[in-house]
């Protein structure tokens, strides 16, 4: 997947770019259920529910996952 929009507070927002979820960035989804775990440049994040629900993601299509 690739983020695509960042919907929380200012401060919050500042504060996932700095762990790495910036928009265009590619994540991997490892967990969902009531919270989330992501993979973002080889590190592993566990995110709140609530907090995975202000981050918006588009699919990667088979041919943009390699690049």
């Amino acid at each position: 997947m690739r983020i695509k929009q960042l919907l929380a507070s200012p401060d919050l927002c500042h504060r996932l770019r700095e762990l790495g979820l910036c928009e265009e960035q590619r994540i991997k989804l490892l967990l969902q259920d009531r919270s989330v775990v992501c993979q973002v440049c080889n590190v592993r994040l566990g995110l709140s529910g609530p907090l995975a629900d202000s981050i918006w993601v588009e699919p990667l299509h088979p041919d943009q996952q390699a690049a």
